[in-house]
C-alpha cells in the first residue's frame, strides 16, 4: 500500500461527507495513530474434525477523520496479525496447528456521535495478505508430522468485510475503540481442498472467513478547523 494509494483513499472518503444546502460548513480534519488487539478466527465450512480456537494478535496504524456536526468518515491504514489454532483429537497424538495471517487492512468507517465523544460505528474493509505462515500437516508412509512453513500457497491474496463497533473520543487527543470485523471472502485458495491429499494445513476447510474482534487506542496527532 504506497502514500499516493492512501491519498486516494482519503480524497475519495471526503467526498461521502454530506453537505447541507449551498451553505459551507465547518468540518474538523484529525489525523492520528491507533495500536491495539486483535482475537481473531477463521470462520469455516469443513467435514475436518478440527477444535478450533482463537488467535491471538495485534494491529496498529495511522488514521484521518473527516468530520462535520455529529457525522465523521474515518478512513484508516493498519497492519493485523490475525489468524485461527486447531487442535487435532487427544489420539491423534500431534500439537495444535496455527495459521497466522499478516494483513494491510484499510478500513473506511462511518462514524456518528449519539452523545459527547461516544459513537457508533460501521463501514467497509479491505485487506491485502501481506505475509503468512503456519502449521502444515505432513502424512509419509502413514506416519503424521506437523512442520511450520509459508501460507500463501494456501490463501488469496486480498480479503473484504464488513466493520461494526462502538468508540469513545477522550480529552487531549486519546480515543478508544471496540470493532468487530465479519469477513465476507472466502479467504482458502483451493475451495475444493489441496490438490495435493497428503497435505493438511490449519485452514482444514473448503470454506473460509476472517472473524476479528478488535480493541484500539489512538492518539490524534493533530486537527484542522477548516470549511466545505
Amino acid at each position: 500500500m504506497t502514500v499516493a494509494m492512501l491519498k486516494r483513499v482519503v480524497w475519495c472518503a471526503s467526498l461521502l461527507i454530506p453537505i447541507a444546502g449551498k451553505s459551507q460548513a465547518p468540518i474538523q480534519i484529525d489525523v492520528g495513530v491507533k495500536a491495539g488487539y486483535n482475537l481473531a478466527s477463521i470462520n469455516s465450512t469443513s467435514a475436518v474434525t478440527l477444535n478450533p480456537n482463537y488467535f491471538q494478535g495485534y494491529h496498529g496504524g495511522i488514521y484521518t477523520m473527516f468530520k462535520i456536526s455529529s457525522f465523521a468518515i474515518q478512513p484508516e491504514l493498519l497492519y493485523s496479525v490475525q489468524g485461527q489454532t486447531f487442535q487435532y483429537p487427544v489420539t491423534a497424538n500431534l500439537p495444535p496447528l496455527t495459521t497466522q495471517l499478516n494483513y494491510i487492512c484499510v478500513p473506511i468507517v462511518a462514524k456518528a456521535y449519539v452523545a459527547g465523544g461516544f459513537n457508533l460505528q460501521a463501514g467497509a474493509q479491505f485487506g491485502f495478505l501481506s505475509s503468512s505462515q503456519g502449521s502444515v500437516q505432513s502424512q509419509i508412509s502413514g506416519q503424521p508430522t506437523v512442520s511450520t512453513q509459508s501460507l500463501n500457497q494456501f490463501v488469496k491474496s486480498n480479503d473484504a468485510g464488513m466493520v461494526v463497533g462502538l468508540g469513545w473520543d477522550l480529552p487531549k487527543g486519546l480515543n478508544v475503540t471496540a470493532r468487530y470485523y465479519l469477513g465476507l471472502a472466502n479467504i482458502n485458495y483451493y475451495s475444493t481442498g489441496y490438490p495435493n491429499t497428503y497435505l493438511t494445513t490449519s485452514m482444514g476447510t473448503s470454506k473460509a472467513s476472517n472473524q476479528v474482534f478488535q480493541f484500539s487506542v489512538g492518539f490524534r496527532l493533530f486537527k484542522l478547523d477548516t470549511e466545505l
